[in-house]
């Protein structure tokens, strides 16, 4: 019996035995097939983003509509994401509650559900933002649903890396939504979050992969020495920091930017080469701290889109 076999018999099992749950339950159950808590981190690049293409404060209707048809077009390739990977999601401890594998939502209703929102997102974005936006968001659900979960995850240990490319979308929507069209300093922004994705999920994945070699998921950190992996996480943290850094004079920001990218760049490559040493020395598990610079990714993302949107409001 194949993986999608037996997700497919344990789709059947629950699906006669479901017990009635809450309107409450069921909406955070949609909601959860969304995974807001990532769409939160793809949307703090947005707004920024949005703030330096207008050179201050854009529409509040554009950034209204922009950030309610992002959410629609990432929650609904996440829903199809869910709905491709249920078999995966039911082996992995860390996965294995969510709405699919948990029963609380059938496969059915998620692949209904993820592809009325991708298609209810095209369309907002069209009609409220403009086409260009609807349609690198419907580029961005093809390459995270068809390339990344489709055709790469469960292929390539690089999975991660080109798949990612959805993820640094939302800055070219963003981008778009105020000039229409997308620029070069877009294309730095975008290259920003494509080097910096393997270094954010590659710590994750390695804390959790027993979880993905039970799945039969080739993460990097499952079939590659720690040495690999942390090299190739310098690598990219290089390259990001110097598309940050490239931002500044093509993208004319100010000193509040400069300074953030600056400071924010040296202290995730900290950890990032710290976490090398660690590797080095041949520490693991806690001791060697891949959450760390989790987390820390996380930050250094977040600062340097606050000081993207602040950039514009400040001068000497």
């Amino acid at each position: 019996m194949t993986a999608t076999q037996g997700a497919s018999v344990q789709d059947a099992r629950r699906g006669g035995g479901r017990a009635p749950q809450s309107v409450r339950s069921v909406i955070l159950s949609y909601v959860a097939l969304t995974k807001p808590r990532i769409i939160e981190l793809l949307l703090i690049t947005t707004i920024p983003t949005m703030f330096l293409a207008a050179g201050g404060f854009p529409s509040v209707w554009l950034i209204v509509n922009t950030m309610i048809g992002g959410y629609l077009a990432a929650g609904g390739a996440n829903a199809l994401n869910m709905y491709l990977e249920r078999d995966i999601d039911a082996k992995m401890k860390r996965t294995r509650n969510r709405p699919i594998p948990s029963g609380a939502v059938s496969p059915r209703d998620a692949l209904i559900f993820g592809i009325t929102i991708s298609v209810v997102s095209a369309l907002w974005l069209g009609l409220l933002v403009n086409w260009a936006s609807a349609a690198l968001a419907v580029g961005a659900i093809l390459l995270y649903v068809v390339f990344y979960t489709m055709i790469l995850k469960r292929r390539t240990s690089q999975n991660i890396v080109w798949g990612g490319v959805a993820g640094c979308m939302p800055v070219l929507i963003g981008w778009s939504a105020v000039t229409g069209t997308v620029s070069w300093t877009a294309v730095l922004l975008f290259l920003v979050v494509f080097f910096w994705t393997p270094p954010h999920y590659w710590p994750l994945a390695e804390k959790f992969s027993a979880d993905y070699a039970n799945a039969g998921v080739p993460m990097l950190p499952v079939v590659a020495s720690k040495a690999t992996v942390a090299r190739q996480m310098i690598m990219h943290t290089t390259l990001m920091i110097a598309s940050s850094l490239a931002i500044i004079p093509l993208g004319s920001t100010g000193w509040v930017y400069g300074v953030a990218a600056v400071a924010s760049g040296l202290w995730f490559g900290y950890l990032v080469i710290r976490y090398a040493l660690r590797v080095r020395r041949g520490l693991t598990g806690k001791a060697l701290g891949p959450m760390t610079v989790f987390h820390g990714s996380i930050t250094y993302l977040t600062v340097l889109f606050v000081a993207l949107a602040i950039d514009p409001f400040v001068t000497l």
